[in-house]
């Protein structure tokens, strides 16, 4: 069973104030807020890359900053919003590194996992061709598909969506049902709000570091939340699961 993901009193300076919340797995929650309002630093922490000034960051009954670094990376995959490709890798050879925490693992059940992601995120056809040959969306597929291939049990991602079209950002939300569908936990920064109240179980919201909301995306994108929180008028229209956000 996959261990539980939490936040208790977190506070980052400037940025995150008393932050509490517990992520389930089998779960896809989506953090919403404006710009500033806090959401890639809640990210990060919970991601075990950046240690709160006060407060504790958990995975089931551990202080995630007290376990080693190997433990951590296999439990957290995370996907940064503008991720760096040091080295003009192939996608394949990219998407391997993926498996970095699980070195000592058999041959075969890592290029299982290598070769899952790849058709997980449509890039057989660009399995040889070098990163830096790569357009946007292809390099944010192929970065990607490196968590995918780690095969953690939290996937942590801060606006997957940003370089995709629409056929591969609607396949990517495929993907991350699916996850949560086989128990994994699944916690991704979207700024498209239509996206997180058709697609999330969850919305936590922030605002100046404070969470605003935090429940079904109904109530917590509810048209009062975004007058409150975005300073905007909002409607939704549509059936459940087809919503669309008009604005004006």
């Amino acid at each position: 069973m996959t261990r539980a993901l939490a936040l208790e009193h977190i506070v980052v300076a400037d940025r995150l104030d008393a932050i509490t919340a517990t992520f389930a797995a089998g779960e896809v929650t989506a953090i919403c807020g404006p710009n500033g309002a806090g959401k890639s630093t809640l990210l990060t922490c919970l991601a075990g890359l950046l240690e709160p000034d006060a407060g504790t960051v958990l995975l089931g009954d551990a202080p995630l900053f007290r376990m080693p670094a190997a433990d951590r990376a296999r439990a957290i995959g995370y996907l940064p919003q503008a991720p760096e490709v040091a080295w003009d890798l192939s996608v394949e050879t990219l998407i391997s590194l993926g498996r970095l925490p699980w070195r000592g693992a058999p041959a075969g059940e890592a290029q299982a996992a290598i070769d899952a992601a790849i058709t997980a995120m449509d890039l057989e056809a660009l399995r040889t061709r070098a990163v830096s040959r790569l357009s946007g969306g292809e390099r944010a597929r192929a970065l990607m598909a490196r968590v995918l291939a780690t095969r953690p049990a939290w996937l942590l991602a801060d606006e997957p969506l940003a370089n995709l079209d629409l056929a591969h950002a609607a396949s990517l939300m495929r993907r991350f049902r699916e996850q949560a569908g086989e128990g994994r936990g699944v916690v991704l920064v979207l700024h498209d709000l239509a996206t997180a109240m058709n697609h999330a179980d969850r919305v936590l919201v922030l605002d100046r570091g404070h969470l605003a909301a935090d429940g079904p995306p109904e109530q917590a994108l509810s048209e009062a939340v975004i007058r409150r929180v975005w300073a905007v008028e909002g409607r939704w229209l549509g059936e459940p699961g087809a919503q669309a956000l008009a604005l004006g």
